[in-house]
């Protein structure tokens, strides 16, 4: 199998899975083990294609996006008005700050499928736990969503750090724990996906710029593309699904796809 087909593969994979929370990263590191695309370049293309996959959101909720930037621009942090940037600053800060300070050990330790195994059952338990202890709404819609629960799904992502926990998964249990509903959650997990994704895509291929030939910029923009075109497809219904099926259904998932990649691959 050549590699510009691994690359299409895995493109696939990445679009129909970024939006659901199953983690995206997790199936691309058992998909890459599968395939043995493997190594440094490797670990950075499939950083890299996530982004495909989360410019559909930036289309999707363009008018969002430039209702917040023209909000900024007039310096308006109203309340009344909603979601505004801090609530994303709040947001992406806490995950943004881990991956800095620790980008170097979680590409060497945790991009493996052991570590994404023992993520997908740890996130699949963390996702069961908050939906059976939700707490009471108080925000049914994203403008509901007040900075003290900006933050809070802000820690909740830093789990994501570790492949298989999934953003959206942690994000959303989060949300559920904090007295969000599970829409405004998703909702918001969206949002901010865009400026995480984009900012650690680009510094990542900037620390790798030495590492990567003019092939491994070809996989990518492959990868980028097809990612892209698969979750255009895609987003509409999976975030509908996101939104209306209880996390229990994809925590059962989680657990079945990494029992069956442990009994067949690993063992």
């Amino acid at each position: 199998m050549t590699d510009v087909i691994k690359a299409i593969i895995l493109g696939i994979i990445e679009g129909l899975t970024e939006f659901l929370p199953v983690s995206s990263t997790g199936h691309l590191i058992l998909a890459g083990d599968l395939l043995s695309f493997e190594g440094d370049a490797a670990i950075t293309f499939k950083i890299v294609i996530q982004l495909g996959a989360v410019m559909a959101v930036l289309i999707l909720y363009w008018k969002r996006y430039l209702e917040i930037g023209v909000n900024m621009i007039r310096m308006d942090f109203s309340k009344s008005k909603g979601l505004n940037v801090i609530h994303m600053i709040l947001a992406m800060l806490p995950a943004l700050t881990l991956y800095l300070l620790f980008k170097d050990t979680i590409k060497s330790q945790l991009f493996g499928p052991t570590p994404v195994l023992i993520g997908l059952v740890v996130g699949g338990v963390l996702m069961i736990i908050a939906a059976r202890n939700r707490r009471t709404e108080t925000a049914d819609t994203i403008d509901g969503i007040n900075y003290k629960q900006a933050f809070g799904i802000g820690l909740f992502q830093c789990l994501a750090l570790w492949p298989g926990f999934s953003r959206s998964g942690s994000t959303i249990s989060g949300g559920l724990l904090l007295g969000t509903s599970q829409k405004a959650a998703a909702d918001f997990t969206f949002l901010i996906s865009v400026p995480v994704m984009f900012g650690a895509s680009l510094l990542d291929l900037y620390d790798s710029r030495d590492l990567l030939s003019s092939d491994d910029l070809l996989l990518m923009l492959i990868g980028f593309a097809t990612s892209f075109l698969v979750a255009m497809i895609a987003v509409v219904t999976f975030i509908k699904l996101i939104k209306r099926l209880r996390l229990e259904w994809f925590a059962l998932y989680r657990f079945v796809l990494a029992a069956l990649f442990y009994l067949i691959v690993i063992q």
